[in-house]
């Protein structure tokens, strides 16, 4: 886990591991829309223009999404504190969701082929958060649940998931703690249930054998599902898919065949949201982070909000394919 990858010489601040895959993955996808719209526009400053705005919605987005989703973190702090992104805690999923507004009105301001911008704004959005989850194992968030298996990984004391399964958490139906601690690895406020998170002694005032008990011994993180990869891979495979689906789209328009079923341009923007909405409620069963919901599909306090919006976007992805594919085809440019 390398949530901070260096500091800058002079200023002190550091470079967060999340941050800068977001980048990364921010400039492929750039690379990559721009070479798929080159046909469409022939100006390619303005794909270049609303990506920069798309970027800009995208750290706002995923910051509100976290702060709403750990409203009572923040009610506790000054109110400046919601504005400290350095300090790491950002949603991918509100990040999408806001940049996909501003680019649809940026598109629509400019009176471009807004269909065919979003078919292909769907394909690098995908590969944009193949990269982005890749930050988020570095960061350690959006960690799984315990599992034996061979690709299962354990991260350090005092990460994400280690606190996580140190503490009792209703949130999560969990009356009792996945690992038990024993009171010396605490400051204060020990009680029945466990210790709570933020009484974990810092790893440098540990003892060298109960360093090597975190590290190596009893007490070490529980090994758990990498499910930031599992979302990284999956990601990267419905950019394929996308991809795929766009090309036959854009074959069966220059062959004008018309009876294809989702061939219009439109339909490949609302599949992201219908395989992302579903895979993304399966992977939520295999994560450990997100707290549970009363979910109406669930007969018990058991949906995550993620799952919830899974729901919702693939519904909203199959409306939209279905309207999408009765409108009259734009013709291109």
């Amino acid at each position: 886990m390398y949530p901070e990858l260096f500091e800058i010489p002079f200023i002190h601040l550091t470079v967060k591991s999340y941050g800068l895959m977001m980048v990364v993955g921010f400039l492929s996808a750039i690379s990559l829309i721009r070479h798929l719209s080159r046909n469409i526009t022939p100006n390619p400053q303005l794909i270049t223009n609303a990506a920069l705005y798309s970027l800009i919605a995208g750290v706002a987005g995923a910051r509100l999404f976290y702060v709403l989703h750990h409203l009572d973190e923040f009610q506790s702090r000054d109110w400046v504190y919601i504005f400290a992104i350095w300090q790491g805690g950002l949603e991918l999923l509100g990040g999408v969701i806001l940049a996909i507004a501003v680019i649809f009105f940026y598109l629509w301001y400019h009176k471009l082929p807004i269909r065919r911008y979003l078919d292909i704004l769907a394909i690098g959005l995908m590969l944009a958060l193949a990269f982005g989850r890749i930050g988020c194992f570095l960061n350690g968030c959006c960690f799984g649940k315990p599992a034996e298996l061979p690709w299962a990984v354990r991260f350090p004391y005092a990460s994400h998931a280690y606190k996580s399964q140190i503490y009792w958490n209703p949130k999560r139906n969990r009356p009792l703690p996945q690992l038990k601690l024993p009171p010396e690895f605490s400051v204060y406020n020990n009680n029945e249930n466990g210790i709570r998170p933020h009484d974990l002694k810092p790893y440098e005032q540990l003892t060298p054998e109960q360093k090597n008990m975190v590290d190596k011994g009893p007490y070490r993180c529980l090994p758990v599902h990498p499910t930031q990869l599992y979302s990284s891979v999956n990601a990267a495979f419905l950019a394929l898919i996308l991809y795929l689906f766009w090309r036959r789209s854009r074959n069966t328009a220059g062959s004008k065949n018309t009876t294809r079923l989702f061939s219009n341009p439109g339909c490949t923007f609302g599949l992201m949201f219908v395989l992302y909405g579903i895979t993304r409620f399966l992977i939520e069963f295999l994560r450990d982070d997100n707290p549970f919901e009363h979910a109406w599909w669930a007969m018990y306090r058991g949906g995550t909000v993620s799952q919830n919006l899974g729901i919702y976007m693939a519904i909203f992805g199959l409306v939209l394919m279905l309207i999408f594919h009765r409108m009259r085809t734009q013709q291109p440019k």
